[in-house]
């Protein structure tokens, strides 16, 4: 019996030094399960945000295990990295079943992007049940750091207060006292419309009216000819869209003469890739808030051109968040030592850093949002674009203490 004990003991020994397998040489000893790290990026592939995150942002992610061993080499915590990927369709209940499998089936780590708030407050939800990793970088909604927080769950990039607080702020400040905001009529169009409200009346302004639209959308004709009759008449039609359903209002906005009817334009919600799709001239002199641009700077313009190498086109400032997201994940594996995900949140939260996509940043303890400098941009005329996708100027640097919300949300309880 005592032979037999004996036995057991070494088996349990080394099942624990088998786990114990992805260590190595600065991992601290902690644990890598399955003996690897496991990436998954749950997006749209296929419909409206497609072409602001998709497929591209995969290519992103992948562009950071690369920068990740090529840093620490043989001193990694492990070397087995591997990146996956999941169509939500923008769709809650399939972002549900999709972040399940890839939680489950498929030892996902760490689910990033999910963009539409509906679909990242789905994941959220599974991330606190499975206790796994969740960073989110596509979605605006503010709840993410506030009733819906969790401590599996971080937002990362952008959310509508920074929208607004740029945006709704700068235009009001500049003329644009009357505004008529349309919204997609889900959880990120609410949260857009209810924030930049907010804004506006703090600047002074007011809002006329707000009218609520189907999601998705490709004709809104109904309330671009509304916006001119409204009584007062707005100076500003702030239209809360997003990727294709922005692209569809834009040209329609344009083929309406709203702006010669003097009705200006304000977007919430730009991407890279939207002035791409319509043509710079299409939105020349809109002012909007950015987390990012791939020309701001010699370290963004660096980055964009391994990024262009790669894929043939200049990164979305969500392509780039994501670049940056699964990097800071692995770094905190690495500094942890292991991918629990216990171990991982603690060595994120409080963490300070600069990066080619985050600049001044902090993720704050207290809620999980990422702290970083924003943008306040404007998109050039035609004439003055120099090189493919170089449509936008940076008008001014929000710092991160102003660019985001001062003081975590009382109804985020980790």
């Amino acid at each position: 019996m005592k032979i037999m004990g004996w036995t057991g003991g070494l088996a349990a020994a080394g099942l624990l030094l088998a786990g114990c397998g992805g260590g190595g040489p600065g991992g601290g000893g902690g644990a890598i399960s399955e003996d690897k790290v496991v990436l998954a990026v749950l997006n749209d592939q296929s419909g409206i945000y497609s072409d602001t995150s998709g497929r591209k942002t995969v290519e992103a992610v992948k562009m950071a295990v690369a920068d990740f061993k090529a840093k620490y080499g043989d001193k990694a915590v492990t070397d087995k990295i591997e990146v996956i990927s999941a169509d939500h369709q923008n769709k809650p209940e399939i972002a549900n079943s999709k972040a399940q499998e890839l939680y489950d089936r498929q030892n996902a780590d760490v689910l990033l992007d999910v963009p539409t708030s509906s679909a990242a407050f789905a994941v959220a939800n599974i991330a606190k049940t499975k206790k796994k990793v969740f960073i989110d970088v596509g979605a605006a909604s503010t709840e993410l750091e506030g009733k819906q927080c969790n401590k599996y769950t971080f937002h990362y990039g952008y959310n509508s207060y920074m929208l607004a607080h740029g945006t709704g702020t700068e235009v009001t400040k500049d003329g644009g006292e009357n505004w008529y905001i349309i919204y997609p009529d889900y959880a990120f169009g609410q949260d857009m419309q209810k924030t930049f409200t907010t804004a506006i009346k703090a600047a002074g302004g007011g809002v006329v009216e707000s009218d609520p639209t189907a999601f998705p959308n490709d004709n809104f004709s109904t309330f671009l000819l509304k916006a001119p009759n409204l009584d007062p008449k707005p100076k500003v039609l702030g239209t809360m869209h997003a990727g294709g359903d922005l692209v569809n209002l834009v040209k329609q906005y344009n083929e309406y003469k709203l702006r010669d009817k003097g009705v200006d334009l304000a977007v919430g919600l730009l991407a890279l890739s939207d002035i791409h799709s319509l043509g710079p001239n299409a939105l020349a002199g809109t002012r909007y808030t950015d987390m990012w641009f791939w020309n701001m700077d010699d370290k963004s313009r660096a980055w964009a051109d391994k990024f262009q190498a790669k894929t043939g086109q200049r990164p979305t400032a969500n392509m780039a968040g994501n670049y940056s997201a699964a990097l800071t994940y692995l770094e905190a594996v690495q500094r942890g030592g292991t991918d629990a995900s216990d171990e991982v949140v603690k060595q994120l939260e409080g963490h300070e850093f600069e990066d080619m996509f985050a600049r001044n940043a902090t993720i704050r303890a207290q809620d999980h949002l990422l702290l970083h400098d924003a943008y306040l941009s404007q998109v050039k005329p035609a004439g003055e674009v120099k090189e493919p996708w170089d449509y936008v100027k940076v008008l001014k640097t929000i710092p991160a203490p102003e660019a985001f919300q001062p003081q975590p949300d009382a109804a985020c309880k980790l």
